[in-house]
């Protein structure tokens, strides 16, 4: 199959989900409803982390730049699936497509960075206390934060350099939003050599963030179980694990997507993986890290005018 240069062509068309008809009314519903409250939960927890001098905490200042993350990537994708999943439009323009890759994979990229130094923060308030305000102080929450936006964004502008210079031989992405690995399906030469040089970005922003994830919730395992009351140890772990899941779920389909050979790359089980970290994780992370928490629902009765009883 010859080459064929995108940048002069209309564009792409994103085949979504239309291989599943009898399923595109029933994810048009789902994802929706996902979408919707995904806006209001993250809206809900950024605008009360603001409202609330009890929730200028660093805790609270990472979890509100974890929600504007969600707002931002799934805003990035899900519109234009539920477009797709209408069947009104299935196309997307080269200029478009750019867009979108360049958007999303920083916004994923500074999540995944997020995430660990999120679980940092936990550490040093779960293993550190009496140290911990010393430990996060302002100007490193806010270090923290700049360096996970401009790490990812800087990540995001490599790869999606190394698409762009790749020769592509078809115009139908099977998928429903411009992601990498489909790129890479689509190149016409030998992507060895661009696939080593990805896996190395990866690697960087996704296990080593999970590595720390999970060295840091060890060390906070260790100091649960030192509690002696044993209501108190079994509320700890269910938050811990709670916490766990919801990081499992991002990373793992994170981890399935871009960092396994593109060979053995499943187009159809690829789209719905992404699934997982476009549309449930970004509605999971309100309801898990503060919507069960007493503090977000103190704030939230205060700004609702109403008495905390």
């Amino acid at each position: 199959m010859g080459t064929f240069n995108a940048s002069l062509w209309e564009g792409f068309i994103l085949v979504g989900f239309s291989d599943f008809p009898q399923l595109e009314v029933f994810l048009f519903v789902f994802i929706l409803v996902f979408y919707l409250l995904t806006l209001f939960g993250n809206t809900t927890i950024i605008a009360l982390s603001r409202l609330d001098v009890r929730l200028h905490t660093p805790m609270y200042f990472f979890l509100s730049h974890l929600s504007f993350l969600d707002l931002c990537y799934t805003t990035s994708t899900v519109p234009q699936l539920l477009i797709n999943l209408c069947g009104f439009d299935r196309t997307i323009s080269y200029g478009g497509c750019v867009a979108q890759l360049l958007i999303f994979l920083a916004l994923v990229s500074t999540e995944c960075l997020l995430l660990g130094v999120m679980a940092f923060d936990r550490y040093a308030a779960v293993c550190r206390p009496l140290h911990y305000t010393t430990i996060m102080h302002p100007q490193l929450c806010q270090g923290l934060a700049i360096s996970s936006w401009v790490s990812g964004l800087v990540n995001s502008v490599i790869q999606t350099g190394l698409v762009l210079a790749m020769p592509l031989c078809n115009h139908r992405l099977n998928h429903f939003f411009c992601e990498m690995p489909i790129f890479l399906k689509l190149a016409c030469e030998d992507t060895n050599g661009t696939e080593v040089k990805m896996f190395v970005a990866r690697t960087i922003i996704l296990i080593f963030p999970a590595a720390l994830i999970l060295g840091s919730y060890g060390h906070i395992a260790r100091a649960i179980l030192r509690i002696k009351s044993m209501a108190g140890r079994r509320k700890a772990f269910g938050t811990c694990g709670s916490h766990l899941i919801v990081v499992s779920l991002f990373y793992g389909s994170g981890i399935y997507t871009y960092l396994q050979p593109i060979h053995r790359y499943s187009e159809n089980e690829g789209k719905f993986v992404a699934v997982f970290y476009t549309i449930l994780t970004p509605i999971l992370n309100p309801l898990i890290y503060t919507l069960r928490n007493k503090d977000v629902k103190g704030a939230l009765w205060k700004v609702l005018g109403k008495a905390q009883t």
